[in-house]
């Protein structure tokens, strides 16, 4: 395991180095945002963002800004702070825009400390770009134009309407988007919390942590969504992968609908790909839907390779895609395709009646191992794979079943030898 974590850092520690190799060589000029013009500022931010030159800096007083900004270069956009800078996109799509779909190999963009609020879709949305960070920011009251009956957003551009349900981009979305870092955000009541996709391109190596994402009331706090589409083997490549979601807090999601995860990991349509992630040391409670959620539907999908670790995971719902009706914990679901290298270990599960639940097809693997079962079912396995249950502790030292103890349910799990202690 002490492998596993380093892997975590490594990645961790290449996002950082690559931001400080990249800004430490460039040289900005500083522009200023004030909504009373005073000391010859520009009077908007999107005034400001026009009138820079590849990698200013942008600095924004204190104020009430009514803009859907949009940021085309490379350029740093700082508010004095979440508490009163405030981006209110009230009647327009987005708050921000990180748009690299209109402005290909976008990269080295910086938005931070700002709230954003009101928008019809996305309160921050990032697509085709690389190198950006999105941080200290106050993500809240978005997706105003969601229809949670049809499931419709009108505003929303065509390449994102195909991944629409209950949102219309969520609080931040990321789509297309490799080597950036979403950190330190408080992301709450908008429809959904931070959206990761692959609707306009791979989406790869970025890293999510240390935001707070809770009381999104109709879908999951942390997603990660593949909507590729082909009906045949498809290249991991072009799905989602090596994303980490690091010391986040996810609580309070989907609770109107019952349709929110704290962490989701899901294929789509025949063809999606989401490989290769890791979701470690995160706090995951009283979420509609299971602390953590994997589901694959159809064939040519692939939802292999993931490391959940270290996480606390407390108070969640049940999940009826596996056909569970009892508070879980992790959930798992493949009635398609075989799932292999999915690796569970040292997370605590309190406050659920199946700590990991596993409905998945013949073929799969799963391994799980040094985790602290709190509950009444440590793991109930109603499908076909094989469960590495070994080295767990079960609420007991007199291991899985005995009085006292969490026990298992279904078959192919493997337990013995048990902890005595937890981990």
């Amino acid at each position: 395991m002490k492998i596993l974590n380093w892997i975590s850092v490594h990645r961790f520690l290449t996002f950082t180095g690559l931001f400080i190799l990249v800004c430490s060589n460039v040289q900005a000029a500083e522009r200023c945002v004030d909504a009373s013009g005073k000391g010859g500022c520009s009077t908007t931010i999107g005034a400001a963002v026009a009138a820079a030159a590849p990698n200013d800096v942008i600095r924004v007083a204190s104020g009430v800004y009514h803009e859907d900004v949009v940021i085309g270069k490379p350029l740093s956009l700082l508010g004095q702070s979440p508490e009163n800078t405030i981006i209110d996109a009230t009647g327009l799509l987005n708050g921000v825009n990180v748009d690299g779909h209109g402005n290909p190999g976008l990269a080295h963009v910086i938005v931070s400390g700002f709230t954003v609020q009101n928008a019809n879709a996305q309160g921050i949305v990032v697509t085709n770009a690389w190198d950006v960070t999105i941080s200290n920011n106050n993500v809240t009251g978005n997706d105003k134009s969601l229809d949670i009956v049809t499931l419709t957003c009108p505003p929303l551009p065509p390449y994102f309407q195909a991944g629409e349900a209950f949102d219309c981009g969520e609080g931040i979305h990321l789509s297309g988007v490799h080597h950036s870092i979403v950190s330190e955000n408080h992301v709450h009541q908008n429809a959904g919390g931070i959206l990761i996709s692959d609707d306009t391109g791979p989406n790869h190596d970025n890293l999510i942590s240390a935001n707070i994402v809770e009381d999104n009331p109709y879908d999951c706090g942390i997603t990660i969504a593949s909507h590729h589409f082909n009906f045949g083997p498809t290249d991991p490549s072009v799905g989602i992968y090596h994303i980490s979601v690091i010391g986040n807090t996810s609580a309070r999601n989907g609770l109107v609908t019952g349709e929110g995860a704290g962490v989701g990991l899901f294929t789509g349509p025949p063809g999606g790909q989401n490989n290769g992630n890791v979701v470690m040391n995160n706090i995951l409670t009283d979420n509609a839907l299971p602390g953590v959620a994997l589901h694959t539907h159809a064939p040519f999908q692939s939802l292999n390779d993931h490391l959940i670790m270290g996480n606390q995971i407390s108070g969640n719902g049940a999940d009826g895609d596996p056909g569970t009706t009892v508070p879980t914990g992790i959930s798992i679901f493949s009635p398609v395709v075989p799932l292999t290298g999915i690796v569970i270990a040292q997370n605590v599960f309190k406050r659920e009646g199946i700590d990991i639940g596993i409905n998945v097809v013949a073929g799969s693997t799963i391994t799980a191992h040094f985790n602290s079962f709190f509950g009444d079912v440590g793991i109930d396995n109603i499908g076909a794979g094989t469960i590495s249950a070994t080295a767990n502790w079960w609420k007991c030292p007199r291991g899985p079943g005995a009085n006292g103890c969490s026990t298992i349910a279904g078959t192919g799990i493997t337990t013995a030898p048990w902890l005595m202690r937890p981990y």
